[in-house]
């Protein structure tokens, strides 16, 4: 690929940027050099929603959107941009018109969902004794354990903020299943990535933090989109 898009990546609950970084060690590896990471407030599907539509309208040229988690919400609110060319979700929600990540979360109960719980201020976090057989049983314990003590805590009223307008209706999609998902079912990850009738749904082995116990596949399954969008 000579003309590789921008590739904007955006993390979702309990997590921040820097979830991404051996991604983004690996798309560097790889020649993708304009890659951005969204750092979301996570207080309102509004205000993240808002914060990826500006950093978008930073880059000249095309974009193609990543979301992990709860940024697969993001990116399915905020991806209907004419300069997105497509969206990939790292075992992420993808919410349809009116459906809200907490509604979705409430249907199909993933095996963790007794790991969160509120403080008085109405943040949601991960226990953080649970947070590694919770979010990435996969990773060394030691990795998790930084995971836990620096988790980015949602709103808990971001949970019930619904998509208005899909951007997965209108762009082409990419979909990445984790078989071993405790923080989203992994069932629930399938039927979601099904009926936005995807280019591809690759399924790895992996826990909630794919993105970051197998940064590799989930850069073959991003590579795989840029080429194809850079095709069209």
């Amino acid at each position: 690929m000579t003309d590789k898009p921008a590739i904007v990546l955006v993390h979702g609950f309990w997590g921040g940027a820097a979830h991404w970084a051996k991604v983004i060690v690996e798309l560097d590896r790889r020649g993708f050099t304009d890659v951005h990471a969204v750092e979301n407030p996570l207080t309102s599907l509004a205000a993240d929603a808002e914060r990826t539509v500006q950093m978008v309208r930073q880059i000249d040229g095309p974009v193609l959107l990543v979301g992990h988690s709860y940024g697969g919400a993001v990116i399915t609110e905020a991806g209907d941009l004419p300069q997105v060319v497509g969206l990939v979700y790292i075992a992420a929600f993808a919410p349809d018109a009116g459906e809200s990540a907490g509604q979705i979360t409430e249907e199909h109960p993933p095996a963790a969902v007794d790991a969160i719980a509120p403080d008085s201020d109405g943040y949601l976090w991960i226990a953080k004794d649970r947070f590694h057989a919770s979010f990435a049983q996969d990773l060394p314990a030691d990795e998790a354990l930084v995971m836990a003590v620096t988790q980015k805590a949602p709103q808990g009223s971001t949970f019930a903020d619904a998509i208005s307008a899909p951007a997965w209706k209108v762009k082409p999609t990419w979909y990445q299943v984790s078989t071993a998902d405790r923080m989203i079912d992994p069932d629930n990850e399938r039927r979601m990535a099904a009926r936005m009738n995807p280019r591809a749904i690759v399924e790895l082995s992996a826990s909630h933090a794919s993105l970051a116990s197998q940064p590799v596949a989930v850069v073959d399954l991003i590579e795989e989109a840029a080429r194809a969008t850079t095709a069209s």
